[in-house]
């Protein structure tokens, strides 16, 4: 009952009809679906159908992270690391991220590239940020491909940041792919927005 609940939500959400989705995630929630709770908390982050909560967001994401569900653990470790709703605490994002990723999730690999490369809770580590980019590239995650192609590019493997590049391109939001492309174009290599083109 409760999965049904949670597929139908996120088929409302996905038509366009975010207010009567989010009504069916809050049933499934209740019922201790933990997609469910963690779109309950998606749907306060973004305003998808109910104002924007960032607190609400985050209590969402904690509880479901706490019961172990991965994007719960990715959401949670966002929060924390930016302070969105709740305390920032790098410290704790850093934990949580590393769950995520110990569960295979792509994105919190990147993220944790990010803190490597950032110096942020850890020591500054450019061969440790670029392992972690790699396998969230390979992953499936479109920023851990364009942070891998970046690398790449400054280890002056033109080509296959060229490769990853075009991945990245695949599956980014235009938004995303504006801001690599305005990048690349200030870069060293600004041949490489190029390889950046949306079909």
């Amino acid at each position: 009952m409760a999965e049904a609940q949670a597929v139908y939500g996120q088929m409302l959400l996905d038509a366009g009809d975010a207010r009567t989705g989010f009504g069916w995630f809050n049933k499934a929630a209740a019922q201790g679906h933990l997609m469910a709770l963690n779109m309950v908390g998606r749907c306060y982050d973004l305003g998808w159908g109910i104002a924007i909560d960032k607190a609400r967001a985050a209590e969402c994401f904690r509880i479901a992270a706490e019961r172990g569900l991965e994007w719960g653990m990715y959401n949670y470790a966002t929060a924390l690391a930016l302070g969105d709703g709740l305390t920032e605490d790098k410290a704790a994002a850093l934990a949580w991220f590393e769950k995520a990723a110990a569960m295979g999730n792509a994105k919190a690999t990147n993220y944790i590239g990010s803190f490597h490369e950032d110096g942020w809770v850890v020591p500054k580590d450019m061969a440790r940020a670029a392992i972690c980019y790699a396998r969230a590239a390979e992953g499936g995650d479109f920023r851990g491909a364009f942070n891998h192609a970046r690398m790449l590019a400054e280890a002056g493997r033109l080509d296959e940041a060229r490769e990853w590049l075009a991945r990245c391109a695949e599956t980014a939001t235009p938004a995303f792919v504006g801001k690599a492309r305005a990048f690349l174009a200030a870069s060293p290599w600004p041949d490489l927005r190029d390889a950046m083109k949306v079909a």
